[in-house]
């Protein structure tokens, strides 16, 4: 029931675009859905959203922390131990980590370093690292390469959109063709059937020969035949289009009712946002493939200066300010203090040098498929605007050339009605108009093609839609 009412509200809606006499789904609108209801144009979005909750989580990297620790021990009423240690931390972008902290040690079996004032101890300080760690860390690196992998899931989610409209582009076009082949076989249909009435009439009264009839019918017989075979190319063509109409999650079949935009030519350019892009004009610096290979590059260049970082040696410094009145400013001195060195150096690094040959290895590659997708994306769009030169000709040519037959079989036609030809010559003539209006069909087909090749070359996301 739903997906019924859905349905109806598409032709509803539909209706809007609809002559008198049909309903029309228009390019424009057709693509609009398609961007907007699509489970792949709705999986796009994810893309950036995904990207948006890698940023969130890579700056939980620097969120202030508060610990505590506590343990208490008692046994036959004597009680062993208490120990109370609370910590504020707040990391910082280089490595630095400021540190606030409390501590209270209770009980008869203490170890004698952790006795403090009765009232506890309070702590202030700071820790770093001086070389592994300070310039490049792992809380740093993972921050950039969020904010480059975000920048990565726009241009990602551009590519995704592009496919999808492409793809819905190409089943529509597809759906024109098939569309103008049906009723191109039943209009020739309608004039072999009245030609059909017209040569019986004639056998019955004595001026033809009924063998004529019996061509004649072969003629009508073979265009049902072919009439019935592009209405099942137009069905499944329908169907291959149905299958990028979706409305609230719900799919959408087309029904026979509805026919494409006639004027689909007018309104390409516009629709796919490749009008005014002459070839002096054209650029792929902001290509989204290539965007998405430099933020990719970013991304390996970051964790390249992670890996070199590691081979410096650890070396890790602690201050501590100590004092038991945290109130009284003056009274945090030098004197009172607790601190500490860390140092840490693998002696043959064998580990870091591999994950450096590695990182250099990765961002090689990376550099490789960038450079090489910068000359196929060129040529490639070079390549589509010869070919769309060509159809321009091609264009002229064949409307030239169906213009010709519809002239010849006129002329055929006024020769057949006052005797001077014969039905096997009209029948020839009328043949060879429709293989012309076939061959018109599928040249402007491959026309549209080409112009969809150079949108899903360029990337465009359609901000119109």
């Amino acid at each position: 029931m739903r997906k019924f009412l859905f349905f109806l509200s598409v032709i509803l809606s539909l209706q809007s675009w609809a002559q008198q006499d049909s309903l029309v789904l228009g390019f424009k609108e057709y693509l609009g859905y398609v961007k907007k209801h699509h489970p792949i144009a709705k999986q796009a979005q994810l893309t950036l959203s995904i990207g948006q909750a890698q940023l969130l989580k890579a700056r939980g990297g620097f969120d202030p922390k508060v610990e505590v620790d506590y343990t208490r021990k008692e046994f036959k009423d004597t009680q062993y131990w208490e120990r109370l240690n609370a910590t504020f931390k707040i990391p910082t972008y280089f490595g630095i980590e400021f540190k606030g902290g409390y501590e209270q040690y209770e009980g008869t079996y203490i170890n004698p370093s952790e006795t403090v004032p009765d009232n506890g101890l309070y702590s202030a300080g700071v820790s770093m690292s001086i070389l592994d760690g300070f310039w490049a860390n792992e809380r740093m690196a993972t921050l950039r390469k969020a904010k480059f992998f975000r920048e990565r899931s726009k241009a990602e989610q551009d590519l995704l959109v592009n496919q999808v409209l492409y793809n819905a582009a190409v089943a529509y076009f597809d759906w024109v063709q098939a569309y103008g082949e049906a009723q191109v076989y039943v209009d020739f249909l309608e004039n072999a059937e009245i030609r059909f009435r017209g040569v019986k009439q004639a056998a019955l009264v004595g001026d033809k020969a009924m063998i004529d009839t019996v061509e004649a019918k072969i003629v009508v017989e073979n265009r049902q035949l072919s009439l019935e075979q592009a209405q099942v190319s137009l069905m499944k063509k329908r169907l291959e289009l149905s299958n990028y109409l979706w409305i609230n999650d719900i799919p959408v079949e087309l029904k026979e009712g509805i026919a494409p935009d006639n004027e689909l030519a007018l309104e390409l350019d516009e629709t796919l946002e490749i009008n005014g892009l002459p070839l002096d004009s054209f650029t792929i610096d902001n290509h989204p493939k290539l965007r998405s290979l430099e933020f990719k590059i970013k991304e390996l260049l970051v964790d390249k200066r992670l890996k070199t970082n590691k081979l410096l040696p650890k070396l890790d410094v602690e201050y501590n300010f100590l004092t038991t009145e945290p109130d009284q400013i003056n009274s945090f001195v030098p004197e009172n203090y607790k601190g500490g060195v860390s140092f840490n150096f693998p002696l043959f690094l064998r580990k870091e040098r591999g994950d450096l040959r590695l990182a250099k290895f990765k961002l090689r590659d990376a550099e490789f498929e960038r450079d090489n997708a910068q000359v196929e994306i060129r040529n490639k769009v070079l390549a589509i605007y010869g070919e769309l030169d060509s159809f321009d000709r091609q264009n002229v040519y064949i409307n030239q050339i169906v213009r010709d037959y519809n002239t010849l079989l006129a002329g055929e036609e006024r020769k057949f009605g006052v005797g001077e030809s014969s039905l096997f010559i009209l029948n020839s003539r009328e043949n060879k108009l429709i293989d012309a209006e076939l061959k018109r069909l599928s040249v402007r087909n491959k026309f549209y093609k080409a112009k969809a090749n150079l949108f899903k070359s360029l990337a465009i996301n359609p901000e119109n839609l």
